[in-house]
């Protein structure tokens, strides 16, 4: 079928991704096997569009994507025809019937992990969201996610820094920027090599609650596995988590400190089992099997264990001999709790408190979610 007939079907009253999947397990032929086995609404619908196109409110959406399709380059509807739709989507049980995509199509190639997390990253998240997704990209590995705030949108930046492949699914219309303060990382996947921006609604399509939890099926949907970077007990991340055992890909997950609130959610998913620690991108390439080889040059150079260069990079500087204040020596970049900070140095709440306020004017320390952080000094 064409491109028409994807839109029209996606468009038929009272059917749904899982229906529509559902229906298609039957092989339908096209128009009179789906006539035949829609609901009685939806066939009256389509039957009407078949016959007298110009009176059917289903030719609105064709007419509305193809003068999206040409006010604007790289702009494609893509479908189960279509020479570049991801076959891991079908294996879903209520795949998108269309996605409409704005940039790059080579985005879809290769293998493709997705990357979630807090919208609130610590340094030290915010480290290692960019360092996986750089090597991941150095490695020919698309970066997938939602283009939300926080790790979404450092890892995609990263991947795109390292001349990669990202993909973001947007859970609004492909043509608008949500969150807004995102623009110029939108603006970059629309346009620059490797950059892919996708979603299942219809251009001009504002974001809604509801379309996020179903944008992360997809997100999930177009990779060979997930990986989780920070999450709090509470987070969304934890429904892509979900989402991706349910779908019977593989799931990792980067452990955190102990008092950094922004980890919970992955000792969470540590403790349940069924997942799997990742300390390197060698550890998600290599527990993800044959794509290994195919995508590893031969001559790539052996990834050191993110742990190690995370040290060196977040490690302390040497102190100086005169420090402004002893409370320093306590703070590191992984984010301390000030109840932890006033048992180990024995002071009161609010002595602690006023210093860390006279460190932070000073430029020596910042406070982040789960804690007081030691800014690294110029």
């Amino acid at each position: 079928m064409d491109a028409q007939a994807w839109l029209v079907i996606n468009a038929l009253p009272s059917m749904g991704a899982l229906r529509i999947a559902q229906l298609l397990a039957r092989q339908p032929q096209w128009p009179e096997g789906w006539l035949a086995a829609l609901p009685s609404r939806a066939a009256s619908e389509l039957r009407l569009w078949l016959e007298h196109p110009t009176r059917s409110p289903l030719q609105k959406v064709i007419d509305e994507t193809q003068a999206w399709q040409q006010s604007g380059p790289s702009r494609h509807v893509l479908h189960r025809d279509h020479p570049a739709w991801p076959a891991l989507l079908n294996e879903l049980p209520d795949p998108p019937v269309v996605l409409w995509a704005q940039g790059d199509l080579g985005a879809l190639e290769g293998p493709k992990l997705a990357m979630v997390g807090t919208r609130r990253p610590t340094g030290e998240g915010t480290h290692n969201a960019q360092t996986f997704a750089r090597d991941l990209a150095y490695r020919g590995w698309c970066v997938v996610s939602g283009m939300a705030l926080g790790v979404d949108g450092v890892a995609q930046r990263a991947a795109l820094n390292a001349k990669g492949r990202t993909i973001g699914v947007l859970g609004c219309g492909v043509d608008v920027i949500y969150p807004a303060s995102n623009r110029d990382l939108y603006d970059q996947l629309g346009r620059l090599p490797g950059g892919l921006l996708l979603s299942e609604h219809p251009p001009g399509t504002r974001a809604r609650p509801a379309f996020f939890p179903r944008r992360n099926r997809i997100v999930t949907g177009l990779s060979l596995g997930t990986l989780v970077v920070e999450a709090t007990e509470k987070s969304g991340s934890l429904v892509s988590a979900r989402l991706t055992l349910e779908q019977n890909r593989e799931l990792f997950v980067l452990p955190g400190s102990l008092h950094n609130v922004q980890a919970r959610g992955c000792l969470a998913l540590l403790r349940q089992g069924s997942t799997h620690l990742a300390c390197s991108v060698d550890d998600i390439i290599t527990d993800l099997g044959h794509w290994a080889e195919a995508f590893i040059p031969p001559d790539a150079a052996i990834q050191q264990p993110l742990w190690e260069t995370a040290e060196k990079s977040t490690k302390e500087e040497p102190l100086p001999e005169s420090l402004p204040d002893s409370l320093l020596t306590s703070l590191s970049a992984t984010p301390t709790p000030i109840d932890t900070l006033v048992a180990s140095t024995g002071t009161s709440v609010s002595d602690c408190q006023q210093r860390l306020l006279m460190l932070e004017l000073e430029g020596w320390v910042s406070q982040q979610a789960g804690g007081w952080v030691r800014l690294p000094r110029p």
